[in-house]
């Protein structure tokens, strides 16, 4: 947690240095067990508690409280104390600043040792440890002469003064000062993170580049500590872990890490005074502020927080990236076209006509023939308008806020501007979140105010009132229930559009002027089919290898997902209706529920147009490998790896609602130009069910069979 990972391997490597100096690290681990037994006897939350949150400042406590004083009875008692202590403080920064979507970071720590070291000047029991000065008997009562004269070979080495202080600044940051632990550090940095590792880098050059431009700062303010806790860190936070990685982020390493360094300097000056370390305080008040200042922004801006933490800014960017759209049903309520069938805009966003100002955020729609008229001859009454009387349905679930339905359509090519809006109807989907639709027709209406209406519900008819010199549908979303209130740029979820013969899926995007569009219609047999519920579960039996049963389940965070019991996996999926798609895997990828997530990464539950849905793995599924470990240092300024996929829906006779359907799906890796075909699926779905799906990879075809077992 200190270093932004939940790696194990990487933890494994914190662990042994730690006991470099034993003493230090015996302290680090004995303050997180009173620290673990005090959080499971007070009945604190155990999810927090086993994940490190609650915890890891205790194991800052113990390493610190070692390093500066010697043991004892005295020492134990307050150990004790301070473990305890700095539970409680984690707990209670956890609650108020989490609320807030702002990290605790090490601040529990700070201020339990800062109580303990002033404690400690009114007992005579504790003192001042002299570890740090003979540190070579702790190192021979580890490994004996051989391990010493190593660490001494190390530590000679000939290297540049900088690079030897970036290896102490890295080992400092769990109390040490020896070039093996920092050398050790960034090995374990680098195979958990490329991308924290450069951002070590560069958090570490600017505080160098800074100090040198100050004209240099007093060698006390610029300890290894500091460079590395406040400097180090402040570039992984702010670079790449609670900040989508990217060119900006990296940008403001060059002015987040100077303030830091300001700040290492001004407090210095102050906790000195009462002879106090100023640890890590600079890095958590750059951090907390920056955040929380973002999230005070008007308009989010390109510098992007990170909207699910996987704790390795590789996998938060590469997901962020080919997630967009999964985002997106976080950040945005699903609304589906108004209209039945295919309709074109005939004004968009911004439209020359009328779309302009507050109100430029709207939509108009009208219905074209084959000899692209909005009308029949004579073309001289609105019942001669193709868009007039046609269905207007309910754009999401909701209630009626607000209807207008006393006034008469006009004569085609006449306007009604004192009763601008015409007939409308307003309806209420969220807190602050409404959407309008005008010109309907007189005492067409379905519904009546205050009932609640669901999405795809007919709701009222197209007319021709208000400012409508002919028949059309207008439609906008808005932050209140007023009629005449701003509109609100807001993407339609799913929907079809073409400007030719040929059809787009679109997601979550604005449709464009003079687009034809129209709403997915799902398919039954589908929509059956990837419904899973919490609760089900299944046998997959392969032809090759092990059996498995998965079962589907849901978490705290309401998130669904499909468990393998065998090898521990997991595929978190969502169906909204429209489309199924999985937004992670966790687990070992030699399992058939790896094998599914591959096959089904997004499928379209409609079989209406043969249409190719395409999207991207995240490059994380690739695992170890070198070329990416060199994407991954490029991947906040250049993508040149993509894994894509492409899926299709065929069913046997699309007039019988339960015939056969096949999925075919297609996995292709590039690098640059050149593009390889990895594999290929296809899954069969029978009766509302998937039945089997085979994966065929370097012609070599595995064929899996799917029982629903309850």
């Amino acid at each position: 947690m200190l270093f932004f990972s939940k790696n194990r391997f990487f933890s494994i490597i914190i662990l042994i240095v730690s006991f470099f100096i034993p003493a230090v690290g015996a302290a680090g681990i004995l303050a997180l067990l009173f620290s673990l037994m005090a959080g499971k006897l007070l009945g604190f939350d155990t999810l927090n508690i086993e994940s490190g949150i609650y915890s890891y400042s205790a194991i800052l406590f113990g390493l610190g409280f070692a390093s500066n004083f010697e043991f004892g009875n005295a020492f134990m008692l307050l150990l004790i104390i301070g473990a305890v202590l700095t539970m409680l403080f984690s707990v209670a920064l956890s609650s108020k600043l989490n609320a807030k979507n702002i990290p605790g970071l090490s601040l529990a720590f700070i201020f339990t040792t800062w109580i303990v070291i002033l404690a400690s000047k009114q007992f005579a029991g504790i003192g001042l440890t002299q570890r740090h000065i003979y540190w070579v008997n702790e190192t021979y009562a580890i490994g004996g002469p051989q391990l010493v004269d190593f660490v001494q070979m190390i530590e000679n080495w000939q290297m540049a003064p900088y690079i030897s202080g970036f290896f102490r600044s890295m080992s400092a940051i769990i109390f040490q000062g020896n070039i093996l632990t920092g050398v050790l550090l960034s090995i374990g940095l680098f195979i958990n993170s490329r991308i924290s590792f450069i951002l070590t880098v560069i958090g570490y050059s600017v505080a160098i580049m800074f100090n040198h431009l100050m004209g240099g700062f007093n060698t006390g303010d610029l300890s290894y500590y500091n460079m590395g806790t406040n400097f180090m860190l402040v570039a992984i936070a702010l670079g790449g872990f609670y900040l989508i990685p990217s060119i900006r982020s990296f940008l403001w390493i060059f002015i987040t890490v100077p303030i830091a360094y300001i700040l290492v300097v001004s407090l210095s000056s102050i906790t000195l005074i009462y002879g106090l370390p100023v640890f890590s305080l600079p890095f958590c008040i750059v951090v907390i502020l920056f955040l929380y200042c973002l999230q005070l922004r008007k308009s989010p801006g390109k510098l992007v927080t990170t909207p699910i933490q996987y704790y390795s800014p590789e996998i938060n960017l590469y997901r962020f990236l080919n997630g967009k759209e999964r985002l997106m049903n976080r950040y945005y309520h699903s609304f589906t076209l108004p209209v039945l069938g295919e309709w074109m805009v005939s004004q968009g966003y911004d439209g020359s006509m009328t779309h302009q100002g507050d109100w430029a955020k709207a939509l108009d729609f009208v219905v074209l023939d084959n000899d692209m008229k909005t009308f029949r001859l004579p073309g001289n009454s609105p019942e001669h308008f193709h868009a007039y009387n046609k269905p207007v349905l309910c754009p999401a679930d909701g209630i009626v806020e607000e209807i207008v339905d006393h006034i008469e359509d006009n004569e085609i090519g006449k306007n009604n501007t004192s009763q601008n809006w015409g007939n409308t109807i307003i309806i209420q989907h969220a807190n602050g979140l409404y959407s309008k639709l005008s010109h309907l027709k007189k005492q067409s209406f379905k519904v009546t105010k205050g009932s609640f209406v669901k999405k795809g519900e007919i709701i009222a008819a197209c007319g021709n009132s208000g400012r409508s010199p002919e028949p059309h549908l207008h439609f906008q979303i808005q932050s209140t229930p007023f009629i005449g209130s701003k509109t609100l740029r807001y993407p339609i979820s799913y929907f079809y559009s073409r400007k030719s013969s040929v059809a787009a899926l679109k997601n979550y995007s604005i449709p464009d002027e003079g687009s034809f569009v129209s709403n997915v219609i799902p398919n039954v047999q589908l929509q059956g089919a990837f419904n899973f519920q919490p609760g089900e579960t299944f046998e997959v039996i392969a032809d090759k290898g092990p059996s498995e049963k998965w079962e589907v389940l849901t978490d705290i965070y309401n998130e669904s997902y499909i468990h393998c019991k065998e090898q521990n996996a997991y595929a978190y999926f969502i169906n909204n209706g429209t489309v199924f798609y999985f937004t992670n895997y966790i687990g070992s990828k030699n399992t058939l529920l790896f094998q599914f997530y591959i096959a089904a990464y997004k499928i379209l539950l409609s079989s209406e147009k043969e249409i190719a849905i395409e999207d991207n793995y995240p490059l994380s599924i690739l695992g170890y490998h070198p070329i990416r470990w060199i994407q991954d240092l490029l991947a906040p300024f250049f993508i040149f790896i993509k894994m894509n996929f492409e899926s299709n829906v065929k069913q046997e006779d699309v007039f019988l609602s339960s015939g056969k359907i096949e999925i075919t799906s297609k996995r292709t890796y590039s690098i640059g130009w050149k593009k390889k075909e990895i594999s290929k699926a296809s899954i069969i779905i029978e009766n509302k069910k998937i039945t089997s799906f085979s994966i065929n990879q370097k012609n070599n075809t595995t064929e899996v069979i799917c029982n629903f077992l309850s």
